[in-house]
């Protein structure tokens, strides 16, 4: 299927849904790696909306990216409470670990506060990590 045969079909499958823009842009995101110009310039048509609308949107939420990451992407949570439970040694510990296996990036909060530190590797989350156990995940991509 071509890419514009998958983005009809991804709109397709959120017709008649009030507010369709975000879980679209969801699902080009996953189907896609990334919400290039060309996925900005068709969703607009689709939608009604000014491509700039489009922009706005996928610029505002840091998840969006405009082109499909190169490795596989770890987000490590820096909030507060996986602070006070040590992921500032824990992204120290991973560097080396993650040179050439995968990129770092930080987030504010995973959602998993009473058991941290967190993080989410392609779009699983793991909790209550330590140096070794997230240097193992990290080699095992």
């Amino acid at each position: 299927m071509d890419k514009t045969a998958n983005l009809e079909a991804i709109v397709a499958a959120h017709s008649g849904r009030e507010g369709p823009l975000l879980p679209i842009l969801n699902d080009i995101q996953g189907a896609f790696g990334c919400v290039d110009e060309d996925a900005k310039r068709y969703l607009a048509g689709a939608l009604n909306l000014s491509r700039a609308e489009v922009h706005g949107v996928v610029s505002f939420y840091h998840d969006y990216k405009s082109k499909p990451a190169k490795l596989p992407v770890l987000k490590l949570c820096r909030a507060e409470a996986c602070q006070a439970r040590g992921c500032d040694a824990l992204a120290a510990d991973i560097a080396a670990a993650a040179k050439g296996k995968c990129e770092i990036e930080t987030v504010y909060c995973l959602g998993l506060c009473s058991v941290g530190p967190n993080a989410m590797i392609e779009q699983t989350v793991h909790a209550r990590l330590d140096g070794p156990t997230l240097t193992k995940l990290i080699e095992a991509l």
